[in-house]
């Protein structure tokens, strides 16, 4: 895959300080993205939103395109005093690894496996709790959006993208509010990015948002509720 086109940076959140914050909250960040998805995405279109913000924003963005809302588990697997550095990520349908990345850094399979069977027990009890009674996700040949609420060091949404990749999705793109630049260097090659802000001075997600409060686990079960085709 080819990294795509990205959405340009706008100037006001490269400013030191801002009158006011470029989002109200999650939901309004959602909705900004939504024709700039448009433009970029295929029709038929499976948005996956990363618990738990990014649930949030991935539903405001599912009802504005009129498609397709499931969430994507997954877990990155990293050494505990380098947990900004993705080794690899686990999901409910498989496991992905940095090979390269694992002997560069001396860690032996046995050590990898160790810590992943820690994200997998984490993977199976949010599978349980935000996808009671439904499959693991099959995502082949689908055209997939990841969608999260900001990047920060970017480790978890590029473990993401390399768990759906394993999967062969026949298009792959990203929607994110905001990201460091650090952030978006660090990923993976996708068909599409769109991220309307990576400001130079980007310091934290939150400072993006005008309400970044915590989405719990019950809101996020209660967008999958009602967006749930059973």
């Amino acid at each position: 895959m080819s990294l795509g086109a990205r959405a340009p940076i706008q100037d006001r959140a490269n400013r030191p300080t801002m009158s006011r914050p470029p989002y109200a909250d999650r939901a309004e960040a959602g909705s900004h993205l939504v024709e700039a998805v448009r433009q970029v995405a295929p029709a038929e279109l499976l948005v996956l939103g990363l618990p738990r913000g990014g649930v949030v924003v991935a539903d405001e963005l599912a009802r504005g395109l009129g498609t397709e809302l499931d969430v994507l588990i997954v877990r990155k697997v990293a050494l505990p005093w380098r947990p900004e550095l993705a080794l690899g990520a686990v999901t409910a349908h498989g496991t992905s690894r940095q090979d390269a990345l694992l002997r560069r850094l001396g860690v032996a399979a046995n050590e990898f496996e160790a810590l992943a069977d820690q994200q997998r027990e984490e993977v199976r009890r949010r599978e349980q709790d935000f996808r009671p009674g439904l499959a693991p996700l099959h995502l082949q040949d689908r055209a997939v959006l990841l969608v999260d609420d900001g990047l920060a060091t970017g480790a978890t949404a590029a473990a993401a993208i390399e768990a759906v990749l394993g999967d062969v999705p026949s298009w792959l793109g990203l929607a994110v509010p905001v990201a460091s630049r650090q952030a978006v260097q660090r990923l993976p090659a996708l068909d599409a990015l769109v991220c309307p802000l990576q400001p130079s001075d980007f310091r934290a997600v939150s400072r993006y948002y005008g309400d970044f409060d915590q989405t719990t686990d019950e809101e996020v079960r209660r967008i999958l509720r009602r967006t749930d085709p059973r």
